[in-house]
């Protein structure tokens, strides 16, 4: 009996302990530490009897959790920093929930009717015969943009019978980042995995490095005759095309079933991070597992898409001034001068921090939920947060859950830290984007992909509207504003449905640009359901 006394008196010393951690952590980054997050704190993590653990990865998935033995860095880590256990979702009652089920249905995923990933080429699909030439791919963007134009130029090599050379990652755009293909993804994996696609060489003949070659801005949103006919025949006088730009060259919808197949394999199968990456991000996972369920939060809210953008709501008059020079100091951003009030009451504004933390806690979700942020750096830093983390005093990062040697080999390469943010985000309980950008997409398509994970889409258009009036004292929060904002994202948590065709009265590019991106849902093409003929996951509704 005093034994076991012992072993508990140990554990709820390690438990305090870890509160301690917590609740210092918060402290040192600035954040308001109220005496009721603290007590809420310990009465979670003492209530606890286990920690509550998440949907286990798919089979097959390349971010399935590691098996490896763990390193003595991850030891430490657990010893000296892991957060306090949380409760389970079952255990403790959302705020203002009526009953168990409305407390259970924003952790549950989406009902997936069935859908499985169908990316098996048809029996008419052979592998890559002889290469007519060479081709050169400069992609451009951010990580996933980019990614999404490799995968892209991986379809257009196979319908050009070329040799795809390893793309040039992009290093002028606005993160100036100068990783390599092979410092961000897995290149073995990504050339043996299309071995029966397309022909996949690290560099160029040296015989040909010199030699003359075409340099081509493809056509945007082309399909299979754009190729065919205006691109194919350039090999005829040339045996390298280089490609300037990766970003939106396919169509989104109306190219052969194999070629979609084709897409979608590169993207959420060959495009595998580097092992580096994927052990870290891992790692990260794992540890934000530790809190319990929890919330991966793309917050948009950062100095590049705000400058973009145009969205100055929050901001002082500083800061707005200076997100308008950076737009006119950037040459290739077309739009100089944008009305910012119109861009929000259009929806095309990220949510705030503040938004943000008033549509999680109009949704249901406590203050206890752990929520990770999938960003980089915060524009105006914890001014902007100090909302948000006062409502979910638990919100991490990867800079909160690694160490500073941890994060080291990364720290100075964007895509490299958006790839951990990545992984994190698709391994999440339940992801929600603040904005519809790149990332906000590709997480979203792979979280379809694989089995329509849980992902909630603001409706920004109509939350903007009623926070305004919250904000001018015509509504107040509470069981009114919670109701209308369930009501509103009952359908926009990431079911299976047919990719949206253009918005009706749209022509030219504009119609194209409207098209939800193929990436962002990748059904029918690529998802079907078993017992369904295959000829039906073919059919695209627009």
């Amino acid at each position: 009996m005093p034994l076991r006394r012992k072993v508990r008196g140990a554990a709820a010393a390690g438990r305090r302990a870890a509160v301690r951690w917590w609740l210092l952590s918060l402290a040192a980054t600035g954040a308001t530490v109220t005496a009721a997050a603290a007590l809420l704190a310990v009465a979670l993590h003492v209530s606890s009897s286990a920690a509550a653990s998440g949907p286990a990865s798919s089979s097959g998935v390349p971010y399935r959790l590691s098996k490896q033995p763990r390193e003595a860095g991850e030891l430490r880590w657990e010893q000296e920093f892991a957060p306090p256990q949380l409760a389970s979702p079952q255990s403790r009652k959302l705020d203002g929930a009526a009953d168990d089920a409305g407390e259970k249905r924003w952790w549950l995923p989406a009902p997936s009717r069935g859908f499985t990933p169908c990316v098996a080429p048809s029996p008419a699909y052979k592998s890559p015969g002889p290469s007519r030439g060479y081709l050169l791919v400069l992609t451009n963007g951010g990580l996933n943009q980019m990614r999404a134009g490799i995968s892209d130029m991986v379809a257009v090599a196979r319908m050009l019978k070329a040799t795809l050379i390893i793309p040039e990652l992009d290093k002028k755009s606005f993160w100036h980042d100068k990783s390599n293909f092979s410092d961000v993804f897995d290149e073995e994996y990504f050339i043996h995995s299309l071995a029966n696609d397309v022909k996949v060489e690290k560099k160029l003949p040296k015989d040909l490095v010199k030699a003359p070659k075409f340099v081509r801005y493809f056509k945007s949103w082309s399909g299979i005759d754009y190729y065919h006919d205006e691109i194919y025949p350039l090999w005829e006088h040339r045996q390298v095309i280089r490609a300037a730009k990766s970003d939106s060259r396919l169509a989104n919808n109306y190219l052969p079933p194999d070629i979609q197949k084709l897409r979608c394999r590169a993207f959420f199968q060959a495009l595998r991070f580097a092992p580096p990456i994927e052990a870290l991000g891992n790692l990260l996972v794992e540890r934000m597992r530790s809190f319990g369920p929890y919330i991966a939060l793309h917050l948009r809210y950062e100095k590049d898409m705000l400058a973009f953008s145009g969205c100055t709501h929050g901001l002082s008059q500083t800061e707005s001034e200076e997100l308008a020079m950076i737009r006119e100091n950037t040459s290739y951003w077309k739009v100089k001068d944008i009305d910012p009030l119109d861009q929000r009451s259009h929806g095309y504004c990220p949510l705030t921090p503040k938004e943000v933390g008033m549509f999680l806690s109009a949704l249901g979700y406590p203050s206890s939920t752990p929520v990770y942020i999938a960003a980089g750096e915060i524009y105006g830093g914890e001014s902007h947060v100090v909302d948000l983390l006062s409502r979910f005093p638990i919100m991490m990062n990867k800079e909160k859950l690694a160490s500073a040697e941890e994060l080291r080999p990364f720290r100075q390469y964007a895509s490299q830290m958006a790839a951990l943010d990545y992984i994190v985000s698709v391994e999440s309980d339940v992801f929600i984007p603040s904005y519809s950008g790149n990332m906000a997409r590709a997480v979203g398509g792979h979280r379809r992909f694989l089995g329509h994970r849980k992902t909630i889409i603001p409706d920004r258009k109509a939350l903007v509207r009623l926070f305004d009036k919250v904000d001018g004292g015509l509504l107040n929060e509470g069981e009114r504003l919670s109701r209308r904002i369930i009501d509103i994202h009952r359908k926009r948590q990431g079911s299976p449905r047919k990719r949206k065709g253009p918005v009706s009265g749209t022509k030219g590019s504009d119609r194209f640009r409207s098209e939800e991106a193929f990436y962002e849902n990748p059904l029918p093409d690529c998802l079907c359901q078993p017992e369904s003929p295959a000829s039906d996951a073919s059919v695209v509704s627009i």
